[in-house]
């Protein structure tokens, strides 16, 4: 499990220990002058299924991790905005496109790399897409098209295995699971 290593208070300046505090199970960063406890906690990861009409707009990663393999439009949550806004706002900054929130589709924990994934299934507004900064390339696929062997992350690929699975069916469901290993399979 990561922890980040804390040497300074941030509140007053003074030095940090890792110890557990009396009413806990965990080591924390504590303050050894102010008593402030630094919790460090799961990174939410959003993100968006932008729908058009039989396919999924999906992004070629520009940046590391997993560059030069697709993904689903999402990235880290901001302080200060809700779910649907972190997804409307990746959804912009990674393909440029406008989309309208629909349900949440699935959730998976990664306990491993202290994140939790939630992806919304969207509807795209228009046609109007392009790369944005973090992107290479942004397309539109159907499930026949999309290119399952270079998919960079298991949620991901997973919530689309679904996705199609339960638009087969009819009906859209809301998934959780929990990746518990780095595997990529």
């Amino acid at each position: 499990m990561t922890v980040l290593d804390i040497n300074f208070c941030p509140s007053c300046g003074a030095a940090i220990e890792l110890r557990c505090p009396s009413d806990d199970n965990r080591l924390r960063h504590i303050c050894t002058a102010c008593g402030t406890i630094h919790y460090q906690n799961p990174r939410m990861v959003i993100g968006s299924i932008p729908e058009w009409e039989d396919k999924i707009l999906m992004c070629r990663r520009a940046i590391e991790p997993r560059y030069g393999l697709w993904t689903l439009p999402g990235g880290f949550m901001e302080n200060g905005e809700t779910t649907t806004e972190a997804a409307i706002r990746e959804t912009a900054e990674e393909a440029n496109a406008r989309i309208a929130i629909g349900d949440p589709y699935s959730m998976y924990s990664l306990p491993y790399i202290n994140h939790v994934n939630i992806l919304f299934r969207a509807k795209l507004l228009d046609m109007d897409f392009s790369p944005g900064s973090e992107s290479l390339e942004v397309k539109l696929f159907t499930e026949a098209e999309i290119p399952w062997d270079e998919i960079a992350f298991r949620p991901i690929k997973l919530s689309l295995e679904l996705y199609f699975a339960d638009r087969l069916k009819g009906h859209f469901g809301f998934h959780v699971g929990e990746l518990t290993s780095h595997s990529h399979k």
